[in-house]
């Protein structure tokens, strides 16, 4: 744990009045600790670090986590037993995590201590990425970016959606992946106007758009990327929307930089769209952001408040998705910079007909 975070986790205590913090989240236990097993509770106390396990993660946890304390918790001593023994009497939690079962057990078990709600706060200290982040989420776009082009030799009319989710998932894993960043989404035909059309059993057809968004996990970081390609020969109309997206998509990429909030990186995309006549047909916000979790603060979206800082990561993902002809999004995973972005998506973005 750096003394950075450490100093963060510190002010958060402070701004909440709270005595420690309480972390399972794995996403959250993850960044805290560097602990990569199943269970596991981070506890950061004023003065020290523990970090409290069973019997199966004792040795794990001794390894991964060498500026923790490290407490056995059992049958004999559960949870509310070690929480007893710090003394502490405000300690917040992840509310937006834990179950009401689980904080109804620690507040009938733990009455001398106050729990305090910590909100988005905990996942706040997560929102600006450290260069090594940025190097475990650069690795793992860029075996995205192998995959599709790998899988753009696999795609063919017959082949099925299933089918080359599957490919693209058994490559990624063959690059170093240990596992999808999310369900792959391989919409063809009509299909491609579902923006979350998962692989089906449908064949791949001669004049399909077909739309990948998927990602890999690559040393506990996601990535995020989607193309859209025609299957065979692209009509005007197929063109013509393809183009619109382009355009969308790059306008809104020149503008990524630190101090634009995402209300006015969604808006420069949506405007370009609606300008075309397709603004009913871009649905949802145009991207947000990317790192232990596939879905992070900030969003860029009608209502993402937030104001982009350098070392964010965030995806931009304008799409145009008709009922009854098809669809198209094209998304590329950003790195924000003081002056513009950098971006970690590199396969080719100009319409290719397969």
């Amino acid at each position: 744990m750096s003394n950075h975070l450490l100093n963060s986790t510190r002010k958060l205590l402070s701004s909440l009045n709270a005595d420690a913090l309480l972390s399972f989240k794995p996403e959250n236990r993850r960044y805290f600790s560097g602990f990569t097993g199943t269970s596991g509770y981070v506890l950061i106390l004023p003065e020290t670090q523990w970090f409290i396990t069973d019997f199966r993660y004792t040795e794990q946890a001794k390894t991964q986590c060498p500026e923790f304390e490290i407490q056995l918790h059992n049958a004999e001593r559960p949870l509310e037993a070690v929480l007893k023994e710090t003394g502490i009497q405000k300690l917040a939690f992840e509310d937006n995590y834990v179950t009401y079962q689980f904080y109804k057990n620690l507040s009938d078990k733990l009455p001398d201590i106050t729990l305090i709600p910590a909100g988005a706060e905990i996942e706040a200290l997560r929102l600006v990425k450290e260069d090594w982040e940025i190097e475990k989420i650069a690795k793992a776009a860029e075996i995205a970016d192998k995959a599709f082009d790998h899988i753009t030799g696999y795609i063919r009319p017959g082949v099925s959606e299933r089918e080359v989710a599957l490919e693209l998932e058994i490559y990624m894993k063959k690059l170093g992946a240990s596992g999808l960043s999310f369900e792959t989404i391989a919409a063809s035909g009509l299909r491609s106007a579902m923006p979350h059309g998962v692989a089906s059993d449908k064949l791949i057809e001669d004049g399909d758009f077909l739309t990948l968004d998927f990602g890999c996990i690559y040393e506990g970081y996601c990535s995020d990327m989607t193309r859209t390609v025609v299957v065979g020969k692209a009509s005007e109309r197929q063109k013509e929307i393809y183009s619109t997206v382009l355009e969308a998509q790059e306008k809104a990429l020149d503008a990524i930089r630190e101090g634009i909030n995402g209300i006015n990186v969604d808006k420069i995309a949506r405007d370009v769209i609606s300008s075309r006549g397709y603004g009913e047909y871009f649905g949802h916000g145009l991207g947000h952001g990317v790192g232990l979790e596939i879905h992070e603060e900030p969003r860029l979206s009608p209502t993402g408040t937030k104001t982009l800082l350098e070392n964010m990561v965030v995806t931009d993902e304008p799409g145009i998705y008709i009922p009854g002809f098809g669809g198209v999004r094209i998304e590329d995973l950003v790195v924000v910079k003081k002056d513009g972005c950098v971006v970690l998506s590199h396969s080719p973005k100009q319409l290719m007909e397969l």
